[in-house]
This record gives structure tokens, sequence and C-alpha cells, in this order.
């Protein structure tokens, strides 16, 4: 990887944020914010724990900025593709310190300010291009400690797959797995067909991407939107394909992200299992499109889904009841064990009350 071994140290005005950092937003990428537009984002970002650490204890060298020459946007200017949010708060002290505070706060970090040397030494490893970085941005921030949220994370993924290289070898990349790398793939492709629909507001699928990428596992989700999870680059670039399935995208996010008008069905990503049942009943799908105000619970009633989880948790119970078995009987004495049995004999008498013949069944069988 063609990244410099030593470290330089120029001053601040030699150094530029990163108009195409992935963190900045699909949405603000597009419209290519100046510098001052990308300072206004990051200053969302918290910039002023950093602005304290270097007042304390200056820019440590460790903590290098990478940077690149980047003919697309200024060759005379070191563009900083890791450490934006470190460069951020080095602008935001030097105009506190210049008399042009953002907010209170900067004020009160620049007159605690005392070496001014920390915007002419700042730290820098050079890199011949944004390729010889991609593999080190992709540990750290996809797989690694200082992560990217979900969308910003699919977005990366995504630039790299186009850029030609395949699901095995982001996978290596970035230190992920592949089903990772190709579902976060087709997530972002989904997105961007999302966009193209007229009657959906983007803004909070992108905020929930995690759920769009969630949902993306599930059985009944991917046979509603006709996905193929294991399509390669190809078929994936374009995920949800034909009219029907089209349609059913508009559903699908309505119900799932909700609209300006109408909240979504669900809030909490532990029910995209239940909603994918739903999406396999046609009965509760009919119902979900014609109903004025769906609910989850309704829908989850006609496709049998609530009973699928009783179930479940019938035979969950009866697992870690027999698993039990095996050993109570060498803790009778004990209290506390006397106490959960006493509370399970209560639970059960509970449960034999809404199924008489098994009630019935059990005084005959301790009878005889």
């Amino acid at each position: 990887m063609a990244v410099a071994n030593e470290i330089e140290y120029v001053s601040l005005d030699e150094l530029l944020l990163d108009p195409k950092n992935p963190r900045l937003g699909r949405r603000n990428l597009e419209r290519g914010l100046q510098q001052s537009d990308i300072l206004e984002v990051i200053r969302g970002w918290e910039p002023e724990e950093l602005a304290v650490s270097f007042i304390e204890s200056g820019f440590w060298p460790q903590e290098a900025l990478v940077v690149v020459r980047d003919p697309e946007v200024d060759m005379s200017k070191l563009v900083v593709v890791e450490g934006n949010r470190r460069l951020a708060a080095l602008r935001l002290l030097h105009a506190a310190s210049e008399g042009e505070p953002r907010t209170r706060k900067w004020e009160e970090l620049a007159g605690a300010l005392t070496d001014t040397e920390l915007f002419e030494e700042i730290p820098v490893l050079r890199a011949d291009s944004r390729e010889d970085v991609r593999k080190f941005l992709g540990f750290r921030h996809v797989t690694g400690i200082k992560e990217w949220a979900p969308a910003e994370k699919a977005q990366y993924i995504a630039e790299l797959v186009d850029s030609g290289m395949t699901y095995v070898e982001v996978m290596r990349a970035i230190g992920s797995k592949t089903p990772t790398v190709r579902r976060n793939y087709i997530s972002f492709n989904m997105l961007k067909q999302i966009e193209d629909l007229e009657e959906v507001d983007l803004e909070p699928v992108e905020e929930r991407f995690s759920v769009l990428f969630l949902s993306l596992r599930e059985h009944g989700i991917q046979q509603f939107l006709g996905v193929d999870i294991d399509a390669e680059p190809k078929a994936a670039k374009t995920p949800v394909v034909g009219d029907e399935y089209t349609a059913n995208l508009e559903y699908f996010v309505k119900w799932v992200f909700g609209t300006k008008e109408v909240p979504p069905l669900f809030s909490d990503s532990r029910f995209v299992s239940k909603f994918s049942r739903i999406l396999e009943s046609a009965d509760a799908v009919e119902y979900l499109k014609t109903s004025r105000n769906p609910s989850l619970a309704a829908a989850a009633s006609r496709a049998g889904a609530e009973t699928d989880e009783l179930v479940e948790l019938l035979q969950s119970a009866t697992d870690e009841l027999e698993q039990a078995l095996s050993t109570v009987h060498l803790y009778v004495d004990v209290p506390a064990v006397e106490e959960a049995v006493d509370r399970l004999t209560r639970s059960f008498s509970a449960l034999l009350r809404s199924f008489p013949e098994h009630r019935r069944s059990l005084c005959d069988s301790e009878e005889d």
C-alpha cells in the first residue's frame, strides 16, 4: 500500500476537508459541498472533545492525518482522507483564536490555548491516491474501532464493489464477511431505488438504514420484493425489478418506515421477523394494503404469525423444563428452587385452564 512510512508536518492552510468523505452522507456528497459547508456538517460530530485534547496534549503523531493530492478537488492542497473530524477541530479552534468563535464553547476553548504552533505543525502521512488508503479506511471505519453509521458503511462498500472489486475482495479488504458485504451492497442499491419512488420520504429510511439491512435477511421480505440475496454485483445493481415488485417496495417503505402522515407499523427492529412472516400471507398483505389504519397485531393475526410465536415460546419452555427435570430432584430442599417450582406450578395451572381436556386427562392420570 503506497502510504508513506514517515510523518511530515504541514500547516493548517495546506489542508482541505474531504468533500468525498462517506460520513458526510450520500445527499451531501451529491451536492458537492464547499469547505465551509463541510465544516458546518462536521460541527455536528462533536469536534470540541478533540480540541480539548489538542489544547492539553498537542497533536499526537500516532493520530497523523492521511492525505492525498486529488485532481478532482484541488491539486495545490492536501486533501485529508482520514482525520476530517480532527482537521475540523483545528479549523474551528483556529477561527476562535483569531476572534471568530462559532459558539461560546469555542471561545472558551480558544481562551485556554497556549501553543499556536499547533496550527503550523500538523502530522500527516501522504498517500499516492485514494485507492492506496481504501483498505485502511474500510477496516478502520466499517469493521474497526471507529465505525461509520450503517448507511455510510454500505455506501463505502458499494463504492468498492462498483470500482470493480468482487464481494470476496471487499471482504478481505475490510475484514468483514462475504454475505454481509453482499447484503450491504444490495441494501444500498435498494436505497437508491427508494429515492426514485415519488411518494416516499427517504429521510427515515436513511436514518434507520440498519432496519433495511436487517430486513433483507428475511425470506418473506426477499420474496415480497423479489430480491435475490445471493445476486452478483451486476444483478444486485438493481435489486428490485418489475412493476409488481416496485409497487411492493413502495408499500414496504411505508409500512416499515412510515410517512409524514402515518407512523410505521413498528419501531423496534425485533419485529422484523414477525413482519416477514406477515408478508408471506396473501390475506395479511391484502389487509395491510387496503386498511386505512393497519396494525401489526391485526396483520400478524391474519397471517398466523402470533400462533407461530406462541408455539415457539411453548416449545422453548418445554425444552427448558425437560432440562431442569434431569437435576431438580437433587435440590428439592433449596428454597430458591422451591420458590421457582411454586411459580411454575401456578403458571402451569393457569395454562391448563385454557385446555380443560388436558386438565381432565392430567387429573385422571393422577387418580390412576
